[in-house]
Order: C-alpha cells, then sequence, then structure tokens
C-alpha cells in the first residue's frame, strides 16, 4: 500500500504553521483591543439617564448634581428625563426595552429592583435578565419616627408599648408596596409587635398624619423630617441603616435601640439595558465612581439628605440578589401589596 504523500515540503508546511498561528494572535489581539478603542471613543452624543422619580426629589436633585460632572468627564451631554410611575416600574420597562447601544440607562431605587418582582403578580421586565448593572449611587436613610406626645424614646420602648397595647399603635408611610411601607414591616416581623399600617400618598402627607397624631408612627426619609425634629413636633428614634448616619450621627441605628441585626435603607443605583458592551459599562462606572467621591459633590448630596455610594458593577449584583431574597420574605409574610 503506497504511503499518502504531502502536497507541501515540511519547510512550505512550517511556514504555512507560523502564518497561521500569526494571524490567529493578530485576530486575538484585534478581538481585545475593538472594544476597548470603542470604549474611549464612545459617547459620541448625548446619554440619556432616564430618573424613575418625579422632579425636585432628593434623587432627582442628586442626578442633576451628577449629571453635569458626568458630562465634562464625557464629553457629551448627560439629559436627565423624568419618568417616574409604579413604584419605579415604568422608567425601567422603559430602558429595559431601550437598545443596549450606550445611550440610554435608568437610575432607580430598591424598589424598583428588589421590591417590584415581588409586588405585582404581572412585571414586564425582570430586573435581573432585562439590566445590566452599572453601579450603585446613593442611599438615603429612613428614620423611625414618633409622634412628640407618644411615650418612647427608643425602639425598645416601641416595641414595649406596641406588644402592651396590640393593634392600638398605627405606623404612616408613603403608600402601600414603598420601602419605607417593607420597612415598617420589616420591623413589626423582628420586634413581634402588632402595628397598624396607614398608607398615604407621599411621605409628607404621612409625616403630617404623625405629627398630627392621626398614626403615632412613620417610617420617613430623613431628609423629609430634619427640620420638624428640630422644632420639636415629632421625635426621631432611630436610623434604619446598619450604620449610624453622617447627616445625623447623634441618631443611633435601631439595632442598637432595642431591635438586634436589623437593617434597611433606601438606595439608588444606575443600570443599562441587558446587553449594552460591557467596556461601555465599565466606564461610566469608573467615572460615576469618581464624580460620587469628590468632596463638592459629597457635600451637594449632603445637603439633599443623601449620602453617596459608589460602588462596582459586581456590588451592585449583589446587593440586588441579597435584597430580593429579604424582601421578598417580607412581602409574603406581611402580605403586602402595590397601590
Amino acid at each position: 500500500m503506497t504511503p499518502t504523500t504531502s502536497i507541501f515540503s515540511n519547510t512550505t508546511a512550517q511556514r504555512l504553521a507560523r502564518r497561521a498561528a500569526l494571524a490567529l494572535a493578530l485576530l486575538t489581539a484585534g478581538l481585545c483591543v475593538v472594544p476597548q478603542a470603542w470604549a474611549q471613543a464612545w459617547p459620541t452624543r448625548p446619554v440619556r439617564l432616564v430618573v424613575t422619580f418625579p422632579p425636585g426629589g432628593s434623587s432627582d436633585t442628586a442626578a442633576r448634581i451628577v449629571a453635569p460632572r458626568l458630562s465634562e468627564r464625557l464629553g457629551q451631554q448627560i439629559v436627565v428625563e423624568n419618568r417616574p410611575g409604579a413604584g419605579g416600574g415604568v422608567g425601567i420597562d422603559a430602558v429595559a426595552k431601550s437598545a443596549p447601544d450606550g445611550y440610554t440607562f435608568v437610575l432607580t431605587g430598591a424598589g424598583g429592583l428588589t421590591a417590584n418582582p415581588n409586588l405585582y403578580a404581572r412585571l414586564a421586565y425582570d430586573p435581573v435578565k432585562d439590566l445590566a448593572p452599572v453601579g450603585t449611587f446613593g442611599t438615603s436613610p429612613f428614620v423611625l419616627v414618633a409622634s412628640a406626645s407618644l411615650p418612647v424614646d427608643s425602639m425598645k420602648d416601641v416595641a414595649a408599648l406596641a406588644k402592651a397595647r396590640p393593634g392600638q399603635l398605627s405606623y404612616a408611610s408613603g403608600g402601600n408596596g414603598t420601602a419605607m411601607h417593607l420597612t415598617g414591616e420589616l420591623i413589626k416581623a423582628m420586634s413581634g409587635s402588632y402595628i397598624v399600617h396607614i398608607p398615604y400618598r407621599g411621605t409628607g402627607p404621612a409625616v403630617l398624619a404623625t405629627m398630627g397624631g392621626e398614626t403615632q408612627l412613620a417610617i420617613a426619609d430623613l431628609a423629609s423630617v430634619r427640620q420638624q425634629a428640630r422644632g420639636g413636633r415629632i421625635k426621631l428614634l432611630g436610623v434604619t441603616s446598619r450604620e449610624r448616619s453622617p447627616l445625623a450621627p447623634e441618631l443611633p441605628t435601631l439595632a442598637e435601640s432595642g431591635l438586634p441585626g436589623f437593617e434597611a435603607a433606601g438606595w439608588f443605583a444606575i443600570l443599562a439595558p441587558a446587553g449594552t458592551p460591557s467596556a461601555v459599562i465599565n466606564r461610566l462606572n469608573a467615572e460615576l465612581d469618581g464624580v460620587l467621591r469628590l468632596p463638592e459633590v459629597r457635600q451637594q448630596f449632603f445637603n439633599a439628605g443623601l449620602e453617596p455610594l459608589p460602588g462596582s458593577p459586581a456590588d451592585l449584583a449583589a446587593l440586588m440578589k441579597r435584597e430580593t431574597a429579604k424582601w421578598a420574605d417580607v412581602i409574603k409574610r406581611s402580605g403586602a401589596k402595590a397601590d
């Protein structure tokens, strides 16, 4: 049997192999360079930032603090567009359905990302599948508020009074399914107390109800109640965050004042449509991180009752996973529904 004979000499075959290896190396290098070059060129036109909060609120204010500085760093205008509604769902859904080309992002809160999937039987978007995390943006400490006439000075006092008068105490929130409402339900669950929830249309009316004696307690963001507390019209019993807030370091945490292990906070973050190039996401995250660490930006956030919260895309993904599981349990136990 005649052996097969190669049509190439050994020298020719080696030369062709070297050329193939070189071509493969150049192709691989090109694939690595293209995304980096694309990210350096991006953006070439204005970038839209959809804010899921109404104009004038603290989170909207923070977006407008950051937007001009991001514009300077990116060389293109950041256009802030307010699309509130459905606990952030309206704006989130619009961005989830946008082209993943690096020109549309959403700034939204914890509720729309971690509570809505369990509050709504049918949700038009999947926060994990339809969105790509860019990074955390800021946090708004919540406070347990009491009417000035209620004989309590700490979370421990509230729990004792609620157990002594089951069903006679009530707390106000800015509405069913809001982060404040769910925070109140977590307080009830962890303290073993029966306190009636009274929803209002917004934090302002909820605080006014507590000041006027319609309810004895309220869950509110710190920015909304600092002035009334200074005037002695309400009492601030503690912040709901894991650590004391630099906005009011004199206030203990609820964990310190009678509810060990308690943690709940309002936070907000920036996300992109799923499929947005990772190089763009990483660049926006890096520029956002730099802006949030500027001393003047930190001060402006503090003035608005917020704390800047820089973080990586991985940090945000982990936070969403952790918070979704936590609030799913609270929602299931309490039977909370969205308005």
